[in-house]
């Protein structure tokens, strides 16, 4: 199973064209539905205008070097590991959910447009590669599913509630989870099963990349763009217009604000931020 390339087996009874073309067609279909997505949301003209309305409370000008700067630490720390997530377990669980995902889809497209039929073997890297993401996938998300999501872990409902923003991590996870055992019954010759879950895999994966206008698929290309302009403006100081972070104890903040110490006493305590002081269990 772990050894094999499941496509080139396919290629049996299915062309290498069709399924090169069905790849072709999820491409285009995430395009045209993050493009509908930023029309009927505005998510790039919102980004736009709240960054040239940041240019105008900017205390000082960004360089170009450091903008590159800024771009390198948005791909180490939020793109590439996730570091926005203060709670280890989200972040395991995404950063899992992440590399399984890419994993399994590069592979995926390079054992159809590369290897397709038995007559090019395929390098045994590439099926155990396909596997491992798929099983990547399965663990973060499910991981996330059960244990993780705010609606459950804080909130206390059910995991099997069902809303159009879980389309996507449902998706995701069926398409998955089909895949890995439509390539356990094919390898092992169940012939009635392995067409059943093929079906699925096919099923599950058309609605993970047609259904992008409907589901978070698109907040994957925004998210990087939206931490490289919320470090801008910590740099340029316009902060998107919040106010900074103040020491309360500081006779200057004091004067500013006469309030503080008027209820809080000249030495208040410091009582950090609620979010990351308690776990939200609060159901």
């Amino acid at each position: 199973m772990f050894m094999s390339n499941p496509f080139s087996e396919l290629s049996a009874s299915i062309s290498p064209a069709i399924m090169q073309g069905y790849i072709v067609l999820m491409i285009l279909l995430v395009i045209g539905g993050t493009i509908l997505d930023m029309i009927h949301k505005k998510s790039a003209q919102y980004f736009f205008e709240n960054a040239e309305k940041a240019k105008k409370s900017a205390k000082r000008t960004v360089g170009t070097g450091e903008k590159a700067s800024i771009a390198i630490k948005v791909l180490a720390n939020e793109v590439l590991t996730s570091g926005e997530f203060q709670n280890t377990r989200r972040r395991l669980s995404h950063l899992l959910t992440m590399y399984g995902f890419v994993i399994f889809v590069v592979t995926t497209a390079i054992m159809i447009f590369g290897y397709p039929t038995p007559a090019t073997p395929t390098p045994t890297i590439l099926p155990e590669l396909w596997h491992i993401g798929a099983l990547m996938l399965c663990v973060g998300g499910y991981w996330f599913w059960f244990f993780i999501r705010v609606d459950v872990s804080a909130e206390g409902l059910p995991w099997y509630r069902f809303e159009r923003a879980d389309l996507f991590i449902l998706s995701l996870l069926t398409t998955a989870t089909f895949a890995l055992l439509w390539s356990f019954t094919q390898s092992n010759g169940i012939a009635g099963w392995s067409t059943l879950f093929l079906v699925l895999f096919i099923a599950s994966s058309t609605t993970l990349f047609g259904t992008v206008l409907w589901s978070k698929f698109a907040h994957m290309f925004f998210k990087p763009a939206a931490a490289f302009q919320k470090r801008v403006t910590r740099a340029d100081g316009s902060r998107e217009n919040l106010p900074g972070d103040y020491d309360l104890t500081d006779p200057a903040v004091q004067a500013k604000f006469p309030d503080i110490p008027e209820y809080m006493g000249k030495n208040p305590a410091y009582m950090g931020h609620g979010i990351k002081r308690e776990s939200a269990n609060h159901y």
